[in-house]
C-alpha cells in the first residue's frame, strides 16, 4: 500500500547540501527533431535511441557522433534493451516488438496478439525478459524472445515501467498509482498499491529491499521493504519552480547515487541513498523521457526534440 506521508519532519526530502562530484553536461548532435523517448547504453561508447516516427539513432562513440538507423516502422517507440553488444529488442506503439540481432543493423518484426500500446521493456538475462504496456498488458519470453505470453497483471491500467532484480523479483509501475510486484517470474503479480491516484512513470530497485518510483507533478517513492510501504519523498518546487514538474525517469548508479530526469529538462541527484537530493537544474531547454547510465561516471539523457544529454561526473 502507497503510504502519502507529510514531508515535514524525518521523511522531509532535504536539498543535498554538500558538495557533490562535479557533473558536466554536453547536448550531443543527433540532427533530428524526433522525440527520443528512451535511450540505452552497454558500455561508455556502444547506445542506442529511439522514439517518434520510428526513429532509431546509434553510436559507437559515446554520442560523439548519432548514426540514424532504419527501425523498418513509423510507429511511436517507447522502450529499447539490449542484452549484449548484438542481441536488442525495441517496443512501440501498437503492439510493436522489434527484434535486432546484428547491434541494431537490422530489425524484424515480432507479430503479437495484443495491439496494446507497449511503453517498458526489461531482461534480467538473456533468455528472460518482459514487456509492459497500456490496459494492464504484461508480456513475458523465457526463451530469448522466441515466444512471448501474457501474464495476469489484474489491472486495466497502462503500465509504464518495469524493473527486475532477477529472474523471479520484479516490480511495474502505471496509472492510478499502480505497483505490482512478483517473486515467481510473473506467475502471480501482487498489487502494492491500493490508494492513490498519481500516475507513475519509472520505477528502479537497488537491492531487494530499497527501490524508487517517479511520476506525475513531482511524485517520488521510496520503498525500505522491497514495496510493502512507500514513503513519499515527493520533492519541494524550490527556489527558483514556478510549476511542480513529472518526474519520468530513475536510475540508480550505485546504492548511494541516483539520478532523476523529467519535464523541461530536469535533474535532480542524490549521493546519500535519497536522504537529500540536489535542488533540480535544468540540462536541457527540451522535456527528457530516457536515461540510461554506461557506469558511475557517464549518462546519456534523452527526450524532445531530438535530444541527447551527456552526463559526466568527475570525481
Amino acid at each position: 500500500m502507497l503510504l502519502t506521508v507529510s514531508v515535514m519532519g524525518f521523511f522531509s526530502p532535504l536539498f543535498a547540501r554538500a558538495a557533490d562530484p562535479a557533473l558536466v553536461t554536453s547536448l550531443q548532435k543527433t540532427n533530428t527533431a524526433m522525440t527520443l523517448m528512451a535511450v540505452q547504453f552497454k558500455d561508455a561508447k556502444t547506445g542506442w535511441a529511439v522514439g517518434s516516427g520510428g526513429a532509431l539513432f546509434s553510436t559507437s562513440d559515446g554520442g560523439k557522433k548519432w548514426k540514424k538507423q532504419t527501425s523498418g516502422t513509423t510507429a511511436l517507440l517507447t522502450g529499447i534493451f539490449f542484452t549484449d553488444q548484438k542481441n536488442g529488442w525495441i517496443t512501440g506503439a501498437g503492439g510493436t516488438l522489434r527484434r535486432s540481432t546484428n547491434g541494431g543493423e537490422s530489425w524484424t518484426g515480432h507479430p503479437l496478439e495484443t495491439q496494446q500500446p507497449l511503453y517498458g521493456l526489461y531482461f534480467a538475462s538473456p533468455t528472460v525478459g518482459w514487456a509492459v504496456g497500456g490496459g494492464g498488458t504484461i508480456l513475458h519470453t523465457s526463451d530469448g524472445g522466441v515466444q512471448w505470453v501474457e501474464q495476469t497483471s489484474g489491472t486495466s491500467a497502462a503500465l509504464y515501467a518495469v524493473h527486475f532484480l532477477d529472474e523471479r523479483r520484479g516490480t511495474v509501475v502505471g496509472a492510478l498509482g499502480t505497483v505490482l510486484s512478483t517473486q515467481n517470474g510473473g506467475a502471480t503479480w501482487v498489487p502494492q498499491v491500493t490508494q492513490g491516484a498519481v500516475t507513475l512513470f519509472d520505477v528502479y530497485f537497488t537491492d531487494s529491499s530499497t527501490g524508487w518510483a517517479v511520476g506525475n507533478a513531482g511524485a517520488l517513492f521510496q520503498t525500505n521493504d522491497g514495496g510493502a510501504k512507500w514513503i513519499d519523498r515527493t520533492l519541494p518546487c524550490g527556489k527558483t519552480c514556478t510549476k511542480v514538474i513529472d518526474l519520468l525517469k530513475v536510475r540508480f548508479t550505485s546504492s548511494q547515487e541516483g539520478w532523476i530526469v523529467g519535464e523541461r529538462g530536469m535533474l535532480y541527484r542524490t549521493t546519500d541513498a535519497g536522504f537529500s537530493w540536489s535542488e533540480g537544474k535544468p540540462v536541457a531547454t527540451t522535456s527528457l523521457f530516457g536515461l540510461s547510465f554506461a557506469d558511475i561516471n557517464h549518462g546519456w539523457a534523452s527526450g524532445e526534440g531530438g535530444t541527447i544529454v551527456h552526463l559526466e561526473a568527475r570525481r
